[in-house]
């Protein structure tokens, strides 16, 4: 199974760049965040004929989630955000099952300025996912958390670490709430299968020309429990859509498990 997470930036605007892309790579399952769409216009027809069925949860012009599956696999079980949201709340999260494995797919606020309400609200929204998984999951499951976290985890993972430091999507409390995510009980697959990989991003700003200066952060992770890590193949950042014109300033990501 060939499952891929990727922040497209608008589902509508960057509709041509997905459907081609899916035809190009053949996931099995998408995770896709930001689609800045409602439900109401979610294009589930065009992705229909892609060969892909669809569950979405979309707000206008702001986040929105949407996993998409292969026609002959089954979504079951389907999720909507944190407890505790109501249909006020920002769309943050969707999680199902397909194949037997639980898939939680996530957009992680921003932030925007360390100390502003948004990086409270980043903060304690990492936390109200860290108690979710322990109120509902095991490690022992067979389950993908994947998705856009807006930070990056370690040096490696900037392109200027000194630059950064401190900033939103490398402070040291992001860095820690994502530590104490992935302590529960997950991988991340990306370093399991390329440990000392370093200029593998898979955010770039759209100004300055940082993508064709490769000055990006991997701000995008698959993390798995320990038997679904064991299970991975390999995990791949395909910067074919990147390259693209007027695309999403993310590329998506790819873990290969095998059956």
């Amino acid at each position: 199974m060939r499952i891929a997470s990727w922040n497209v930036n608008s589902i509508r605007a960057r509709l041509p760049h997905l459907v081609d892309w899916l035809g190009a790579a053949h996931p099995d399952v998408v995770c896709i965040q930001e689609t800045k769409v409602e439900d109401a216009l979610f294009p589930e027809e065009a992705l229909a004929d892609a060969g892909y069925r669809a569950v979405f949860f979309g707000q206008k012009s702001y986040n929105g989630m949407a996993i998409l599956a292969r026609m002959q696999l089954a979504i079951d079980d389907v999720v909507k955000n944190l407890e505790g949201d109501d249909d006020e709340s920002q769309k943050r999260l969707l999680a199902c099952t397909v194949d037997g494995v639980r898939i939680i797919n996530v957009y992680v606020p921003n932030g925007q300025t360390v100390g502003a309400p948004a990086f409270a609200f980043k903060l304690a929204w990492l936390a109200r996912l860290r108690d979710h998984l322990a109120a509902t999951h095991t490690p022992s499951e067979p389950l993908l958390l994947c998705g856009d976290f807006n930070i990056a985890p370690e040096a490696i993972d900037v392109h200027d670490p000194k630059r950064w430091e401190g900033k939103v999507l490398f402070h040291p409390d992001e860095r820690a709430a994502l530590a104490r995510l992935i302590d529960w009980g997950l991988v991340d697959s990306f370093r399991r299968h390329h440990p000392e990989t370093s200029d593998a991003f898979t955010w770039w700003d759209y100004r300055t020309g940082a993508y064709k200066r490769n000055r990006g952060l991997r701000i995008d992770h698959i993390l798995l429990t320990e038997s679904l890590a064991a299970r991975s193949k390999d995990v791949r950042i395909d910067l074919t859509p990147r390259e693209l014109e007027r695309p999403s300033d993310h590329a998506p990501i790819l873990v290969e498990l095998a059956d």
